[in-house]
């Protein structure tokens, strides 16, 4: 097997959208394909066809989105951190008890204010370094748009739709996919992807427009801060499956009672072909580690390196 290292990486994450199916594996879980498309990517194919590609990022008007409520949370609290009135929070959510927030609960964040002048969130404009897809042998198709942060804070919430066009640029079907994990840090990039079933147009191409990206407030404390250090790829002989394993660090206090390890595969050519979530299954604490061993593959050619980002949570 072809053996080799990664550098370290550091970064802080966290969480706010729903969670995806799991499937076990030796050393935690990881988010199941069949469940939660397309949280890890589907079996290698043979074809190495690549979709004409075509990049049309649109900075939008605010939309309407859900939040995921974690623990620690409270009415006022999100109001406050998306700019909206609690009293329009709440007549967007009827049923919700401002006393009674379960964790899990999913809110609706409206796009506007029942108090005047008060600011709505902003989407901000995200770079779109590529949008490409990658054709399977059923004649479906796995989309990747790799967008990257190039602002000073870290963004929150980041979904985009994918578009598919004919020839003569006439919409054929669409989807709208939601990171991977919830905040991407300063200077770095991550993948959002989506798949669309067969039966597709294997010479279709596809748009992508950012819908949401929201900065983080300063001093926000749901997020902790991690680094990913001791990586290890391993490739089998085809060249497009790897073994990546690792360990996890909580680089200040607290306990991460959530923590996720995003491996993102690139070809020679520096396109994205693969990208897996791995979940903990354990806590992790700044005097406890956490290893993590799980499989990414590929759905284009040979994977020539594996990128990782860490998110965790209390």
């Amino acid at each position: 097997m072809r053996r080799f290292p990664t550098c370290l990486l550091l970064l802080v994450i966290l969480t706010a959208c729903g969670s995806a199916g799991k499937g076990g594996n030796d050393s935690g879980s990881t988010s199941d394909l069949a469940a939660a498309a397309p949280y890890q990517t589907a079996t290698p194919i043979a074809t190495f066809t690549i979709v004409p590609t075509v990049i049309n990022v649109t900075l939008p008007t605010p939309t309407t989105f859900t939040y995921t409520v974690v623990q620690g949370d409270t009415l006022n609290g999100i109001a406050q951190r998306y700019s909206v009135s609690l009293e329009s929070l709440l007549a967007a959510n009827p049923g919700v008890k401002p006393t009674v927030l379960p964790v899990g609960t999913k809110l609706v964040i409206p796009t506007g204010n029942a108090v005047p002048g008060e600011p709505t969130p902003s989407p901000a404009p995200l770079e779109v370094r590529q949008a490409r897809c990658w054709p399977e042998t059923s004649g479906g198709l796995w989309c990747f748009a790799l967008v990257q942060n190039d602002y000073a804070e870290i963004l929150e919430n980041l979904s985009a739709q994918f578009t598919l066009l004919d020839s003569n640029g006439q919409e054929l079907t669409g989807q709208t996919a939601f990171a991977l994990l919830n905040i991407l840090p300063p200077g770095r990039a991550m993948p959002l992807a989506i798949h669309f079933p067969p039966p597709e147009q294997a010479q279709s191409v596809v748009r992508v427009q950012v819908l949401t990206a929201i900065r983080l407030l300063p001093g926000d404390t749901r997020y902790l801060a991690v680094a990913v250090d001791n990586t290890l790829v391993d490739l089998d002989a085809s060249g497009r499956t790897a073994q990546v394993s690792g360990r996890v660090m909580l680089t200040g206090q607290g306990t991460a009672n959530m923590l996720w390890v995003l491996a993102t595969a690139y070809d020679a050519a520096g396109d994205v072909v693969g990208v897996r979530r791995w979940d903990s299954p354990s806590a992790l604490t700044a005097s406890a580690p956490v290893n993590f061993d799980f499989l990414v593959s590929s759905v284009g050619p040979e994977i020539a390196r594996v990128e990782f980002l860490a998110e965790a949570r209390p």
